[in-house]
């Protein structure tokens, strides 16, 4: 382990309207006339995946600790295809994407009724490649008027909240083929009227942003770095600070600093793979609270914390405030809550093994261990009523909590039959209650 612990004082001030921008792309302007009543049905509560802030924190509420197949499951909705995308909610509507005869599939779901309100087809289905993947692995993301969807095939749509397709691209026909070795994993990401998405592969790899009224290109800049064969692909999602209207993204054995405005690199860290190893690829997305991001890599073996404003400043691996080789997730995103990260270990030694870290010092504030067990862990934890959830692959849930005890332990173990492994998407809550997507089947646990 090593540990080189800095103080720093932070704020985390993240604001909902800033993320999802204040216009959409069927119009810059809002209709005087529309209720503001009718406004709210549709402001997300869930725009992305991982939520507001990228961070994993439901909104408070009083949520659920048990449930089972039978028990606590308000409604289950069969699908008509596969996929992996974690649902993301606008109003009283999830959004998420499979792949069904041939098709890449953008699907509305009613939440009130656990009916599917609208299909629309964007593209064909490019398959996957892992047994755990699919051409629908990036999860959509939502302004709470437009839904953005991107998959495997390249294929990058705009469509209403009612379903209609406003515009669409294909983003390998125009910059050049997937040369990942994996399925694309990486979502989109807003920022003001900017739909923005990261490329990182053997090449070509890149960050474009589109105008999310028009589809058209705003900016397009080039991310070639120096990392040997796999490590140059990641499958992670780009962070937003729009606090400071930056964009942070990690992947080929680098974190980068960009503006969202115009796409420039105001800033790099490197050195996360000084032996140069040749399958460092990233997964797991990095998580921010205020000035820190915390960056999981090395296949889950490390994690790095980093500051932020010490990146633009060029300052480098100076931005370093700690780093540990002994923690870490390959696959799960961190949920990052004040001044705390909680990881879950997905290794062969780790998995299970659930972490408290302080974010400021890097010190492990508690550890505890989910019941030993041959599956493993794909999705993404969340924080939600004083409690850590955590869904294994095969669509059981644990609850550990409460967070604010000294040691935390197991409260709950949730199964879900589904007829098909590999449960990837992250749960999502939903008024007081959970949305929890297997490779199959979507519930509403309330």
């Amino acid at each position: 382990m090593s540990l080189q612990p800095r103080f720093l004082s932070h704020v985390l001030v993240l604001c909902v309207s800033t993320w999802i921008g204040t216009s959409n792309c069927s119009s810059k302007e809002t209709d005087s006339t529309q209720k503001a009543g009718d406004a709210s049905q549709s402001q997300p509560s869930w725009p992305q995946w991982r939520g507001v802030n990228q961070d994993g924190i439901a909104p408070e509420g009083t949520y659920p600790l048990r449930w089972t197949e039978k028990e606590g499951v308000n409604w289950s909705l069969q699908l008509s295809g596969t996929g992996g995308s974690t649902p993301v909610i606008a109003g009283d509507k999830a959004f998420f994407t499979l792949g069904a005869a041939g098709n890449n599939e953008l699907v509305g779901v009613d939440l009130t009724s656990g009916k599917i309100a609208w299909q629309t087809s964007i593209g064909k289905d490019a398959g996957g490649k892992h047994r755990k993947g699919s051409g629908s692995n990036p999860s959509a993301v939502t302004d709470g008027e437009s839904v953005f969807a991107y998959f495997r095939s390249g294929d990058l749509a705009c469509v209403s909240s009612e379903g209609k397709l406003r515009w669409s691209k294909n983003l390998q026909t125009m910059f050049g083929s997937d040369t990942l070795w994996w399925d694309l994993g990486s979502s989109p990401t807003l920022m003001g009227d900017m739909v923005i998405v990261a490329v990182m592969q053997s090449g070509p790899s890149y960050l474009v942003a589109f105008d999310k009224l028009s589809g058209d290109i705003v900016w397009k800049v080039d991310r070639m770095l120096n990392a040997p064969e796999e490590a140059a692909q990641s499958y992670a999602t780009p962070v937003a600070i729009p606090s400071k209207d930056w964009i942070a993204v990690m992947g080929a054995d680098h974190l980068t600093v960009h503006h969202a405005s115009d796409g420039r690199e105001l800033g790099r860290v490197g050195g996360f793979n000084p032996d140069q190893e040749k399958y460092y690829r990233s997964i797991s997305s990095p998580a921010v609270s205020g000035d820190i991001i915390l960056c999981p890599y090395s296949r889950g073996s490390t994690v790095t914390a980093i500051r932020l404003s010490d990146v633009v400043a060029g300052k480098g691996r100076d931005s370093v405030i700690w780093h540990r080789d002994d923690l870490g997730s390959d696959v799960p995103t961190p949920a990052i809550v004040s001044d705390r990260a909680y990881f879950v270990g997905d290794s062969k030694t780790k998995k299970g093994v659930v972490w408290a870290v302080d974010i400021e010092t890097g010190k492990t504030v508690w550890q505890t261990r989910l019941p030993k067990s041959r599956i493993g862990f794909s999705s993404s934890p969340i924080v939600a009523n004083n409690h850590l959830f955590v869904t294994a692959e095969n669509a059981t849930t644990y609850v550990i909590g409460p967070l604010d005890a000294s040691k935390p332990e197991l409260a709950e173990t949730n199964p879900l039959d589904d007829s098909q492994p590999f449960t990837v998407a992250s749960p999502v809550p939903y008024q007081d209650g959970f949305l929890i997507r297997t490779r199959s089947s979507l519930y509403r646990i309330q």
